[in-house]
């Protein structure tokens, strides 16, 4: 994630571009049918492998040669809400740490992503904490429509405290409330330590618009971990799955974990976190995930992405900048429940123009048989803006 002034100038034009409804769109290198990057390089013993089994059910992805680049920042969490528009938020643009967008229309020249509110949370009264960064040290999580209501899930981090392996760590999180779509916010709707340690930066499952394609009467949120108990940005180590009924989630106590299988392979949950066992792992490659429900496959998506060396091994973003903003991987992966089984079904080893980041899948955005959507993401200079690009998939006949 991008911060302080090497921001500035590769962001400049894109910010004459808030609400004009003028696309740019760059291509980018294609890929082969099967899902790898075509010519990806893959050296002798690197560490970067995913170890998921490949997808029976997706069976070839196709790109679209174009991206389309919109807005300004990165990060992009997003929602389908009841009005019928995305809302989503964005990270370090503008002077700010963190804005909140509108985006209206279809991907291609009708898009519109306008910004609603350029500085929801003064950092002056929020990053104040020990250890926060408090400048630019609070960001978007994620987002959630549920009966009209927005809930907006925020982090406090900094940029990496640990040299020999330095990733931006999330200290704390907490939700705010908007009736309004982003006008105004309760920005204490919940205590800024709702959600600390790993759970820092929760990201909600998204079903449809305003969640209408709910499996049923709890929301889910997905927590990126690492095995030191603390939660990053970026390379950690595995998914936390949380969830809690739809009329409480501003209820701390309320919220409970996944924290296995019964014999009967049912999952059991538990609300001591301490508890919660991974539903997703990929060792030092594991970033703050979307996952969106494709009710057309009737399947959960999830990107993936992770920074690496030259040589395919773990290496953040953060560790020496900007040489290990890139190569990036960018992992694509199915599962028949939001615990999983997932299976694997796109990989990229050289993702994006200068290595991208934060994948997801906006519900709106999907047909109906669930075999094309959009996908938005972010990056490093030519990509750090809402980059969106069209996709689709080739199921097992």
């Amino acid at each position: 994630m991008k911060h302080r002034n090497y921001l500035v100038l590769q962001s400049v034009a894109l910010c004459l571009m808030l609400i004009v409804p003028i696309a740019f769109s760059t291509p980018i290198k294609e890929k082969d049918a099967g899902g790898e990057a075509a010519g990806a390089a893959k050296p002798e013993g690197r560490k970067s492998v995913p170890p998921y089994p490949r997808s029976s059910l997706i069976t070839g992805v196709t790109f679209d040669k174009y991206r389309l680049h919109k807005g300004d920042g990165d990060m992009w969490p997003l929602t389908w809400a009841s009005d019928g528009d995305l809302y989503g938020a964005a990270g370090d643009n503008m002077g700010s740490p963190m804005n909140f967008w509108k985006i209206t229309g279809e991907p291609g020249w009708s898009l519109i992503v306008e910004r609603v509110d350029n500085l929801p949370m003064d950092p002056a009264v929020y990053c104040q904490k020990p250890n926060v960064d408090r400048k630019n040290g609070i960001k978007p999580a994620s987002l959630l429509s549920l009966n009209g209501m927005l809930y907006f899930a925020l982090e406090n981090h900094n940029y990496g405290d640990n040299p020999s392996f330095n990733r931006q760590h999330n200290i704390n999180a907490w939700i705010i409330t908007s009736t309004d779509f982003g006008k105004t916010w309760n920005r204490s709707a919940t205590p800024e330590d709702f959600f600390t340690g790993r759970l820092a930066s929760p990201h909600f499952l998204q079903f449809g618009k305003d969640y209408s394609s709910a499996r049923d009467e709890y929301v889910y949120a997905y927590f990126p971990a690492a095995d030191d108990g603390n939660s990053y940005w970026e390379n950690g180590d595995y998914l936390l799955l949380g969830r809690v009924p739809k009329d409480k989630i501003l209820a701390r106590g309320a919220w409970e974990f996944y924290t296995g299988a019964d014999k009967s392979g049912q999952p059991t949950w538990n609300r001591d976190d301490k508890l919660a066992q991974p539903v997703f792992r990929y060792y030092h490659m594991t970033g703050e995930n979307h996952v969106s429900f494709n009710r057309g496959i009737k399947r959960y998506l999830m990107g993936n992405y992770g920074f690496m060396d030259d040589n395919g091994n773990p290496r953040p973003y953060h560790q020496s900048w900007p040489q290990s903003v890139y190569p990036s991987q960018l992992t694509l992966y199915e599962a028949p429940e939001p615990w999983g089984p997932w299976s694997l079904f796109y990989q990229d080893d050289n993702w994006g123009t200068y290595g991208d980041y934060q994948p997801s899948f906006p519900t709106k955005w999907m047909s109906e048989d669930g075999k094309t959507l959009w996908m938005v993401s972010a990056g490093t200079y030519d990509d750090y803006n809402f980059t969106v690009q069209k996709l689709t998939l080739v199921l097992q006949k």
